[in-house]
C-alpha cells in the first residue's frame, strides 16, 4: 500500500514541535523530561524499550523488535547545543514555528528532525508488525554534543547493543555519509610565577609561555596537515579555548588552552596526540614548566558503498526521488567513531543541512524529512523485510 506524504507530513511536524519543546540543550544536556515522551510511544508501539543512565540527568533509550541477523540499529541523538543569545533569534527556540517549508527550532536540524523521522519508522514498521528476519533497534541518545561518553558510547560500553549495521540520522540533506574523520581534544597547561605587573621581570608569564608554544604548533603543524588529505577530507587542528590570568595588574602563573584535531580515517588519535606532545617538548619551554593531557580521541572510519545498508539506502533513494543518491563528507563527527574497530558497518543519513545546526533560528525542510521517511522505511523493508 502506497503511503500518504501527506499524512507522513502530518505526523512528522506533530513529533518534531514535541520534541523542540523540551530544552536538551548542553549544557547539561538532560533528557529525562523527554526521554519520558519517546519512552511512551515506542512502547506503545511493541518495542521491547529501555532507559539507559551512566551519569544523573544523561538518559538513553533503547527500543528492540526482532531477534536474530542482522542486528540493525538506528541512532538520533537528542541532546542539542545551547541557545547562544536570544536576541539573535526571531522566536523562541523551544516552540517550533512553521514558515513554508520550514520548521525552526532549537534542534531541528540537528537532530531532532531525525528524531522524529525514526519516531515516525518504529510506528510505522510496528504497524507492519516489525522484522520478518533479524532485530531492529532504536535508540536516542544524550551526550553528542559534549563528544563524552555517557551516550552511545555508553550503549556501546554496557552491551545494550550489538550492531551489525548501525545507521545514524545526521543532517546529510539525504546523502550518504560511509566515511568520516576522527577526534582529538587536547589540553595544554602553562605554569609561571606571579609578580606585580609593574615589576614583570620578577615574575614568568604563563600565557607568554603558552603564546610560544601554540605558536610553535601552529608553525608545525601546518607545515605537516598542508600535505594531509584524504578523499576531500583535511586533517585539522584548531586552538579552541583559552583561559589564563586572574588580575590585569598581576603576572600571570597559569594558562590553559584546548586543542581540536581532525584526523582522517587513516589517521591514528594516539599517534596525532605524541606528534603534538613531541612538537611542544621541541619548543624549547624548560621541563616541568608545561603539561600536556589528551582529553578524549576516537578514531574516523571508512565504509564500502557496496556494503548491504549503502546498496539499499542508494536503490530506495531513486526509487523515491527518481535521481542517484549523492556521497558527501561531514564537518564533524558521529557517534559512529566509537564502533570504527567493530568490524560495523556504519552509515550516517538522514534530513536536513549540517551547516544549519549550530546556529540562531535552526531550521529543517519538511519534504527533507518526508523524502528521509520514505527512503528509510523502503531501504529498511527491503533488508530486514516486513
Amino acid at each position: 500500500m502506497e503511503l500518504d506524504r501527506n499524512n507522513i507530513e502530518k505526523v512528522l511536524i506533530e513529533y518534531l514541535k514535541n520534541l523542540i519543546r523540551y530544552d536538551t540543550s548542553y549544557p547539561p544536556g538532560s533528557t529525562t523530561e523527554i526521554s519520558t515522551y519517546i519512552f511512551k510511544i515506542l512502547d506503545d508501539c511493541g518495542y521491547t524499550t529501555s532507559l539507559h543512565e551512566n551519569k544523573k540527568g544523561l538518559i538513553n533509550i533503547v527500543a528492540k523488535m526482532g531477534k536474530g541477523s542482522p542486528s540493525l540499529v538506528l541512532n538520533t541523538h537528542i541532546d542539542t547545543v545551547g541557545t547562544g543569545d536570544l536576541e539573535n533569534w526571531n522566536h523562541n527556540p523551544f516552540e517550533a514555528v512553521i514558515d513554508g517549508n520550514n520548521i525552526f527550532g532549537l534542534g531541528a536540524a540537528n537532530c531532532k528532525g531525525s528524531g522524529a523521522v525514526q519516531l515516525w519508522l518504529a510506528r510505522e514498521i510496528a504497524k507492519k508488525g516489525g522484522p520478518k528476519k533479524g532485530q531492529l533497534t532504536f535508540t536516542f541518545v544524550t551526550d553528542e554534543e559534549s563528544l563524552d561518553a555517557n551516550g552511545t558510547a555508553f550503549l556501546r560500553s554496557s552491551k545494550a547493543i550489538s550492531p551489525d549495521i548501525l545507521l545514524f540520522g545526521a543532517p546529510t540533506n539525504n546523502c550518504l555519509i560511509i566515511e568520516e574523520r576522527g577526534v582529538l581534544w587536547v589540553e595544554i597547561i602553562s605554569y609561571g610565577k606571579s609578580s606585580h605587573a609593574g615589576e614583570p621581570q620578577r615574575g614568568d608569564n604563563a600565557i607568554s609561555r603558552m603564546i610560544r608554544i601554540c605558536n610553535h604548533i601552529d608553525m608545525n603543524m601546518s607545515l605537516k596537515l598542508n600535505n594531509r588529505q584524504y578523499k576531500g577530507m583535511e586533517s585539522t587542528i584548531n586552538l579552541g579555548k583559552i583561559e589564563g590570568g586572574k588580575n590585569t595588574n598581576v603576572v600571570p602563573n597559569f594558562c590553559r588552552v584546548e586543542i581540536d584535531r581532525r584526523l582522517l580515517p587513516n589517521e591514528d588519535n594516539k599517534e596525532a596526540f605524541f606528534e603534538i606532545e613531541n612538537i611542544i617538548k621541541d619548543s624549547g619551554e624548560p621541563e616541568g614548566s608545561y603539561k600536556i593531557n589528551k582529553l578524549r580521541g576516537t578514531n574516523g572510519f571508512s565504509g564500502k558503498e557496496d556494503s548491504l545498508l549503502v546498496t539499499s539506502i542508494s536503490k530506495s533513494y531513486e526509487t523515491i526521488t527518481g535521481k542517484p543518491i549523492e556521497f558527501t563528507n561531514a564537518i564533524g563527527v558521529s557517534d559512529g567513531r566509537y564502533f570504527f574497530d567493530d568490524n560495523v558497518e556504519i552509515v550516517n543519513f538522514g534530513p536536513g543541512i549540517g551547516s544549519a545546526g549550530h546556529s540562531n533560528n535552526e531550521s529543517i525542510e519538511i519534504s527533507s524529512m518526508v523524502n528521509s521517511a520514505l527512503i528509510l522505511n523502503d531501504a529498511i523493508g527491503n533488508i530486514l523485510g516486513y
